[in-house]
């Protein structure tokens, strides 16, 4: 079984959504370091599939099925690995000309249940009202911010409020020409 992979994109004072659920701090310059994208595409090499959450799926689904690979070399492996939306409310998830497969139920089952089924790693990107679900279930190996630099000075944090103490441990970190950092946290199971 794989490890369960989060991945969120904050700003130097941690936010990960602005104070509406957006992200504004996030220019397109951002997407187009070669550095950033060179490490993304090493990180999606051990993933075999990719979990969203209803609005994070929204916002990749309206983007990825027609970006273009010259400007996002990750369009690829987004485009060819299994992609799942946890999601009760959603009837369709439409990706270019086809689908991909709902998952309905509890989130963190709906996420036990896709580990069990890939040998490689799964990531979930955004997504926060599901990451807070796994996080406070304990579901989650590790913890990835990239983080940058920029701050907002309000909106919406990484983790859920009232998380039981969480210890995390460093596992990888890089500093990118642009100011942005990538840092990777083995997540160890919530405390008490």
């Amino acid at each position: 079984m794989g490890r369960l992979i989060v991945e969120q994109i904050v700003t130097a004072d941690g936010y990960a959504a602005d104070t509406d659920g957006g992200m504004r701090f996030i220019r397109q310059p951002d997407t187009l370091d070669a550095d950033i994208n060179a490490e993304q595409l090493d990180l999606l090499s051990g993933v075999d599939a990719i979990v969203f959450g209803a609005t994070t799926y929204r916002m990749f689904a309206d983007y990825w099925p027609t970006a273009s690979v010259d400007d996002e070399p990750v369009t690829e492996p987004i485009n060819r690995l299994p992609k799942h939306v946890v999601s009760n409310t959603l009837d369709r998830a439409p990706w270019g000309d086809g689908e991909i497969t709902i998952e309905r139920g509890d989130g963190v089952d709906s996420v036990r249940s896709l580990k069990e089924r890939y040998a490689g790693d799964l990531i979930v990107w955004g997504s926060l009202t599901l990451t807070d679900s796994l996080f406070a279930a304990g579901v989650v190996d590790v913890l990835r911010l990239r983080v940058v630099p920029r701050l907002l000075g309000s909106g919406r944090g990484v983790a859920p409020a009232g998380i039981a103490l969480t210890e995390l441990t460093l596992t990888a970190s890089r500093a990118h020409a642009g100011g942005h950092v990538t840092l990777q946290y083995e997540v160890a199971s919530p405390a008490g």
